[in-house]
């Protein structure tokens, strides 16, 4: 787990991603994060995507633009706890759920969110449970997902999937 603190000041690359005009709380300015962002929080040997996560994580904690699933929080936890080269132990869990995760969780699970995520599942042939991170990052009204792994650039509705990594 990484010794550097996700509440630190963010520059740059997320100042970009969540401007806003002053005052301005809709939800276009918001982004969801997939799991994969927040897991590139968490590791340091890929330097670039670290520095580009921790900016982009700690300006959604800033601002409060930033939205995550109870998919993603499950995701996370699991992976920081059990596939991390050096999990994390359950104080550093606890910690990173109390000041990273729960903060930006928004999004519970519901029979529409499930509907929704099949729905797309069937139409762009995502993975269900990449469709669950689609249907959830809508049901929030965001216009951009964050993710590594899924088409960047793609529009599905409303909703633009940003490689954050990419831009």
């Amino acid at each position: 787990m990484s010794s550097t603190d996700p509440d630190s000041t963010a520059t740059g690359v997320s100042e970009a991603v969540f401007r806003h005009t002053p005052g301005e709380r809709s939800r276009r300015g918001i982004g969801f994060f997939d799991t994969n962002v927040l897991i590139y929080l968490l590791d340091e040997k890929d330097l670039r995507k670290y520095e580009v996560a921790r900016d982009l994580i700690a300006q959604a904690l800033k601002t409060g633009n930033g939205i995550i699933s109870f998919q993603v929080v499950q995701e996370t936890l699991n992976v920081m706890t059990k596939k991390l080269p050096v999990p994390a132990s359950p104080a550093q869990a606890e910690n990173f759920f109390t000041k990273t995760l729960a903060p930006l969780w928004k999004v519970n699970p519901s029979p529409e969110l499930y509907r929704r995520g099949l729905g797309i599942h069937s139409r762009y042939q995502y993975s269900f449970y990449d469709s669950l991170i689609i249907a959830a990052a809508q049901e929030a009204g965001c216009r951009n997902l964050y993710s590594e792994d899924l088409q960047h650039g793609q529009r599905i509705g409303a909703l633009a999937i940003q490689n954050p990594f990419a831009l």
